[in-house]
Parts: structure tokens; C-alpha cells; sequence
């Protein structure tokens, strides 16, 4: 007999996958404890989980999965076989359909002048700004930059330049920050460019001191001045996302954490294994926001219509750069962003994307 975490191993589909097909009543354990729970399966059972890890990651339909099951060990095997051929054509076909959309999407770009936001302007900006208050922002936004090489543009700190404040973003797509800074002597035209990130950490570093800064944006080149130094470079040569349609989120419920209390909950509780192979976190913790506006932490047993799963890591960098003693959760639906703001402070703000959960 092999215990259900055993199982996880040996057949490549997760504890909580395994639970999922127990309810469904597509591979049920061979024997429930009946004072613990526990699932236990039976050795023969192992040739069948691993045959329903692979149509799994084949993304087959629950209904198509059950009957294959069911006919794999069967001496006619053309049920099955049918069933296969049959969700290989409807891959195909979904394939065909969306490199139709994506050429049309990619004509429509084409024929756009700006496809996303304004990557530089023509006029220059020059603006003066607190260097404590620049470096509170860079803060706030910069454990949420992308590092993926096919996405160069999120990997830089986007500045917004207009009117008294300069608002600085950064973005992964699985996370995003937001934070704003005052800013003295421009009224000119909106701005936006976005930094390197190695840029960005240069113009962090000159940043230790109490007084204030000069920034410039020229075209394509931006210049941080602090004192007698300063850092200077090319921005990039992409449109950023129009952040500002992206954290219009409808209101939520909202909860005040203690984050010192928080983080040590979030570090030591439980968590649920991601299932996606490609996850970025492998680490979910699951959070549920009950009626008296308290957050609780899910265990890995835990289902439920209200619960929001996010990866644990990216929930502690949020945290951090919060740089608070107190936080407000806003949950939305399942599927909807976490946001976790400041309570003092409405436009520095992180939103985390959910991770589904396969139950």
C-alpha cells in the first residue's frame, strides 16, 4: 500500500491532485482510514495514476479521462483510442484557431500607431524631487520586476511623469507595484519611460541621503542628480503596459493585518503545493477573509468557494516592501488580484495574481 504522499511522488500528480480525483471519483484510494482520513492505494493503482498524470498535463476533459480509465485495462482498446485521436484533433484545431487570432492580433498592432502607452516624448522633463521619497518608491515597486528575457520591457521600473508627482510601476504579470512621489517644477505634458533595472538600482544607490534630487527625462535618456553625482542612461525601447486599466479592481473585502504577526504565519504555516509544472511559486499559501474581517491561513485540507491561493514567496516580498507595521487586505473574488495597500497611503499598492486551485 502507498500512502497518498508516496502516490504524489511515484506518479507525478500532486496530494491535492489526488484528492481532486478521489472526490471526482476518478482514482479513489483503496482503503480510507476511517479515524484519520488518510487515503491509502493499493500498488496496481500506481500504473493508473500515472496514466492519468499524462492525460492530465495533456489538458484531456474530466468526462473524456473518466472512460478512458475506465477502458485502458479492457480487451477492446478502440474506445480508447478513439478518445485520444479525438482530444488530439481538438488541440490541433484550438491550436489552428489561435495562430488565426494571433495573426490578426499582430495586424492590428501593426496598423497601431502607439500599441500600448507612450514610450518617450519629445519634450523634455525636468523635475525636482525628495530623495527619501524616490527611494520610498523604488522600494516599494522593485521586488515585482519581471526577469524574464522574452519580456525585456518588464524587466525595468516604469516612471509616470505628470503634473506634482512622479508614479513608479513595476510588473512580472504575476505581480505587480504601484507607488507615487511628489515632484516640484514641471506642469508640462504626461511622460512616461521605462529604466533598466540596472539603471534603476543606480539611481537607488545615489538615494542615501536627506536632500533632494533633479530628474530629467530627454527623449529616449533619463538622468538622476543627487548633488555632485549622479545616473544616467538609455531607456527602454518598448511600450510599457497601461498600468493604470490594470489596477482598476471593483471594491472588495478588506482586512487589517498585524504584518509582523503576519509574515510569521505566512513563514511557518501551511502551504499548498502548485500542481502547474510551469508554476513560478511551487509554494501556495491559501487565505480566506472571514465576515469580521479577519484573515485566516487555509490548510492544505481546506476547500471552499472564497479562498484566494497566491505564491507564498511573492506574498512575503509584497509584505516587505509594504514597509509597514499594518497593511489592509483587499480581497476580491477567487480570481481577482489581491491587493495589499498601505492604510495611510493610497497609491503605493501591490497586487498579486490568484493561482487557481485545482478543487
Amino acid at each position: 500500500m502507498r500512502s497518498i504522499g508516496e502516490m504524489a511522488r511515484d506518479s507525478g500528480l500532486g496530494v491535492s491532485a489526488l484528492r481532486f480525483y478521489d472526490r471526482a471519483g476518478v482514482l479513489v484510494p483503496d482503503r480510507v482510514d476511517p479515524v484519520s482520513g488518510y487515503r491509502w492505494y493499493a500498488p496496481g493503482q500506481l500504473d493508473e495514476a500515472r496514466l492519468l498524470a499524462r492525460l492530465r498535463r495533456a489538458g484531456m476533459p474530466l468526462a473524456d479521462v473518466r472512460l478512458v480509465l475506465a477502458g485502458w485495462t479492457g480487451a477492446d482498446s478502440d474506445l480508447v483510442r478513439q478518445l485520444l485521436e479525438a482530444h488530439l484533433r481538438r488541440l490541433e484545431q484550438g491550436l489552428s484557431v489561435a495562430r488565426d487570432e494571433f495573426s490578426a492580433l499582430r495586424a492590428l498592432l501593426d496598423h497601431r500607431e502607439n500599441p500600448m502607452t507612450s514610450l518617450r516624448t519629445d519634450t523634455a522633463a525636468r523635475l525636482t524631487l525628495s530623495g527619501p521619497g524616490l527611494a520610498a518608491a523604488l522600494d516599494a515597486v522593485r521586488f515585482a520586476a519581471g526577469t524574464d528575457p522574452g519580456l525585456p520591457v518588464l524587466g525595468g521600473i516604469h516612471f509616470d511623469l505628470e503634473d506634482d508627482a512622479v508614479h513608479v510601476v513595476a510588473t512580472d504579470r504575476y505581480r505587480m507595484a504601484v507607488a507615487r512621489t511628489a515632484a516640484d517644477g514641471y506642469g508640462g505634458p504626461r511622460v512616461q519611460v521605462t529604466v533598466p533595472l540596472p539603471l534603476a538600482d543606480a539611481m537607488r544607490a545615489l538615494l542615501d541621503g536627506g536632500e533632494d534630487v533633479r530628474l530629467t527625462v530627454d527623449g529616449g535618456r533619463v538622468t538622476l542628480e543627487a548633488g555632485n553625482r549622479q545616473a544616467a542612461g538609455q531607456c527602454l525601447g518598448q511600450g510599457f503596459p497601461d498600468y493604470r486599466r490594470l489596477v482598476r479592481l471593483p471594491e472588495g473585502r478588506r482586512a487589517v493585518v498585524d504584518v509582523p504577526a503576519f509574515v510569521e504565519a505566512v513563514r511557518t504555516g501551511p502551504v499548498r503545493a502548485n500542481e502547474d509544472r510551469d508554476a513560478v511559486c511551487r509554494d501556495l499559501t491559501v487565505l480566506e477573509v472571514s465576515d469580521d474581517g479577519s484573515v485566516t491561513l487555509a490548510g492544505d485540507r481546506a476547500d471552499g468557494p472564497d479562498l484566494v491561493a497566491v505564491g507564498r514567496a511573492f506574498l512575503l516580498d509584497a509584505l516587505a516592501a509594504g514597509a509597514g507595521d499594518r497593511l489592509v487586505l483587499e480581497f476580491g473574488a477567487p480570481t481577482a488580484p489581491l491587493a495589499i495597500r498601505r492604510p495611510d497611503d493610497p497609491h503605493t499598492f501591490s497586487l498579486l495574481m490568484p493561482v487557481r486551485l485545482e478543487n
